[in-house]
């Protein structure tokens, strides 16, 4: 049975990120990743995309399907340049790797936003800093006031993040590594369609676009079945091969 390695963005862990996903189980093995900071992981002071993606290549095993979203798109993005020998193939759902459309001048002010945020932001206060990033990324969840203890946590891994504004993706080395990509996004905020355009044009990836459920996009009732029919064609590709 093929396995999908799954990582989560900020905020949210992998149970609850990947939630929708769990009907995947009866077709392939569902490797839902929880990452340093999350429950039920002790909280860290510090959230470094590079060191994550050390964490999530250091657990792939031969033609794994890696996938990731938001900032663990980011993180999906350099654990398989790290490890591509054992990546089967690559999703990745609007990641805030802006570094690869700079110049865009819808994709700088995205970039100089977070830059604001982090450096002037509410951040002892883990609520309104949420709230803020929330809107930032066009994020349609609501979350509870007062924070539940889980969320509370993962706002306070949020303030304590490594922006991903700082993430150099080594696209060539992505480019040539054989295993296929697939970019998917959701055509609600134009850096992030900026960013996915650029990902999908350098990395001669697949190209998959699902409105109506802002930056959660695996949200979409359609998502598992682009997913799944991906993942399929790449693992008999290789068989091929």
């Amino acid at each position: 049975m093929e396995r999908l390695v799954l990582v989560h963005g900020s905020v949210l862990g992998g149970s609850r990120t990947w939630r929708v996903q769990q009907p995947l189980a009866e077709r392939f093995e569902l490797v839902v990743l929880e990452r340093r900071g999350f429950p039920p992981n002790p909280p860290v002071e510090w959230v470094d995309f590079e060191v994550d993606a050390g964490w999530v290549a250091d657990r792939l095993r031969p033609g794994d399907h890696l996938v990731g979203h938001s900032y663990g798109g980011v993180i999906a993005l350099l654990a398989a340049a790290r490890r591509p020998d054992a990546v089967g193939s690559l999703t990745v759902i609007e990641p805030p790797a802006t570094r690869v459309a700079l110049g865009n001048p819808v994709v700088d002010a995205f970039a100089a936003g977070g830059e604001e945020l982090w450096a002037n932001g509410p951040k002892d206060d883990p609520e309104a800093f949420l709230e803020m990033f929330l809107v930032a990324v066009g994020s349609d969840f609501h979350p509870p006031s007062p924070l539940p203890p889980e969320l509370e946590q993962g706002a306070r891994a949020l303030v304590r993040e490594r922006r991903p504004s700082e993430a150099d993706i080594p696209l060539d080395r992505l480019a040539a590594a054989p295993f296929p990509k697939l970019v998917v996004s959701g055509a609600h905020h134009p850096a992030f369609d900026a960013i996915c355009d650029v990902l999908e044009r350098e990395l001669r990836a697949e190209r998959v676009v699902l409105p109506g459920y802002g930056h959660s996009v695996q949200r979409h009732p359609d998502f598992n079945e682009h997913l799944a029919s991906f993942v399929q064609r790449a693992s008999a590709a290789r068989s091929v091969g």
